[in-house]
């Protein structure tokens, strides 16, 4: 079988590249591992009692990770999505052995360079590529390191990320058909290539090539999407937007929510928080652009809206009735406008949310 990738060497390349992270003693670093652990379970409690959704399937512990294992499991995952993918549109088709090796290795130092650079920026992540129902991971020395930059009560703070990142672990445990539609939909962007195996596997090999440059070339402009999609993916990325548009909004609305009664900084966290997310000198703007994080930061901000439109009208029961099936999720012209929402799944006058 073709391989696309050379994933030993994207692991070992991203290894080599990630930086270990703030200065920390072994003894703090058990105690921000067992703090995490703890604020895990503590943020479960909360994100259910205020949202009131609860996982439905069993799920995996929190794993604490540093900035190399995060990389090696989004490794793995990328390897579980892509490599089946490969050998389905390659068929029997075999490139030459010198063509396959230097594409797969180019490919795979270009990869395992994107995702050192990520690993230095991500809190935590809710993983669903690699098994079912997913896996939570927190980067403690990501998490470490803003803390100490916003100079912020580290136990706040902790707790303010696991809020997020448990609400994730939420959306995917407590609507069993969540991570199935997810991985369906990404299914359908690659399907929807207008191209055979080979013009599909040169998309791809670009779009990662283009993210690798832009880390040593800020000036550049180019897109990603624009190097990947095809025009018959579009309605597929509109759902995939909307999609992860809800739940970013639903996280960061629930974060929030739940802070004021918990986390008695949390205003101050987020005001720190969010001039970091805006700031960035010029390499990092361009890379944050060409990586799709910019459409991310935007997703998190109008999600949000939308979620607290809709509370807001309908409270948070009726909310929930986004999650009864993929036909009732937000379409992409209705995150900006949650009436239009709320007269589809609940009719025109919608649900009076009860008082208190």
């Amino acid at each position: 079988m073709a391989q696309f990738v050379d994933w030993d060497l994207a692991a070992a390349t991203a290894g080599a590249l990630s930086k270990s992270g703030p200065r920390v003693s072994y003894a703090e670093a058990t105690d921000v591992v067992g703090d995490l652990r703890r604020l895990t379970d503590e943020a479960a409690g909360h994100v259910a009692d205020y949202t009131g959704l609860r996982a439905q399937v069993s799920h995996p512990p929190v794993r604490v990770v540093d900035r190399r294992d995060w990389a090696a499991t989004n490794i793995a995952g990328l390897r579980e999505v892509i490599s089946p993918l490969m050998s389905r549109l390659s068929g029997d088709k075999q490139p030459g052995a010198l063509t396959e090796a230097i594409g797969s290795r180019l490919t795979g130092v270009q990869a395992g360079t994107v995702l050192a650079y990520l690993s230095g920026r991500v809190l935590g992540q809710y993983e669903v590529f690699s098994a079912e129902p997913g896996q939570l991971l927190l980067v403690a020395p990501n998490i470490v390191e803003v803390e100490r930059k916003l100079g912020a009560d580290p136990r706040d703070f902790r707790l303010w990320v696991c809020l997020h990142e448990v609400t994730h672990r939420t959306q995917f445990t407590a609507v069993p058909w969540m991570r199935a539609y997810f991985l369906s939909e990404v299914q359908a962007f690659v399907d929807a290539s207008s191209s055979g195996s080979e013009h599909l596997v040169e998309r791809l090999r670009r779009g990662v090539a283009t993210l690798s440059e832009a880390i040593r070339d800020p000036e550049s402009r180019t897109s990603v999407l624009d190097i990947v999609q095809t025009p018959a993916q579009r309605a597929v990325l509109d759902r995939l937007t909307a999609l992860m548009t809800l739940l970013e909004g639903h996280a960061e609305f629930v974060m929030d929510g739940v802070g004021p009664q918990v986390i008695p900084s949390v205003e101050r966290i987020r005001a720190s928080f969010n001039r970091r997310r805006e700031a960035g000198n010029p390499l990092e703007k361009a890379i944050r652009r060409l990586l799709g994080v910019d459409v991310k930061m935007r997703q998190y901000a109008e999600g949000r809206k939308f979620v607290h439109g809709v509370v807001e009208r309908v409270g948070m029961d009726g909310f929930n009735s986004i999650f009864n099936s993929p036909l009732t999720l937000p379409r992409l012209s209705e995150l900006g406008d949650p009436d239009a929402w709320v007269a589809r799944v609940h009719g025109p006058a919608g649900t009076i949310p009860a008082a208190g």
